[in-house]
């Protein structure tokens, strides 16, 4: 295999983190309340806010949980599936966005507080890709791909979600329970097989 025919592609391990509405950030911040960038993302238009929110199970809470904005049509709470066992949480393994029938969650802001009926999951691990890099590799929207990562604990991660859009970039994302059991660091590339 030449170096040209290698689909490497850049992973990033995403912590939990929470996407609100524009509502809730009100509900959470005040009225008039927007979110404010801290750093950048990955994705073009993306970003980790400086703004933070506690978040409660029946089980348990995480005080300090990042906003990634912008604000979004519904608000949704990314876990680990050991964060939802710290939380006494069930979430199904879903896409981003995808939270009929997904359990709910106690929501605290410095201004207010919200409770959803529904919104947590545990983020299928996926890959975002630009329209040119999915076509330049023959890979369509949805498709399910492999993705070797190397290292000391190498491993073959199956069922990665394509997602394709011509506002993307180029990135892998699995969360910290994966990224931990193959000790694989944001930065670090893995290598589509299949």
């Amino acid at each position: 295999m030449t170096i040209s025919e290698v689909k490497q592609v850049p992973v990033g391990v995403s912590a939990r983190h929470i996407h609100l509405s524009q509502e809730h950030v009100e509900l959470l911040f005040g009225a008039g309340a927007t979110l404010t960038e801290f750093k950048p993302l990955s994705q073009p238009g993306q970003f980790a806010a400086n703004e933070t929110v506690a978040v409660y199970g029946p089980k348990g809470s995480f005080p300090k949980v990042r906003i990634l904005g912008p604000a979004r049509s519904a608000t949704q709470l990314e876990v680990s599936r050991t964060d939802a066992f710290s939380l006494g949480l069930q979430p199904p393994l879903r896409e981003s966005g995808s939270i009929e029938g997904t359990p709910g969650i106690r929501i605290v802001g410095p201004a207010g507080e919200v409770t959803v009926d529904k919104g947590v999951i545990v983020a299928a691990r996926h890959i975002h890709f630009h329209t040119s890099d999915a076509e330049r590799w023959g890979i369509s929207d949805k498709q399910l791909l492999k993705v070797r990562v190397g290292g000391e604990r190498g491993v073959v991660f199956e069922q990665v979600l394509a997602r394709v859009s011509d506002q993307f970039a180029l990135d892998m994302h699995i969360d910290t329970d994966e990224g931990n059991a193959a000790n694989v660091n944001t930065g670090d590339f893995g290598e589509i097989v299949d």
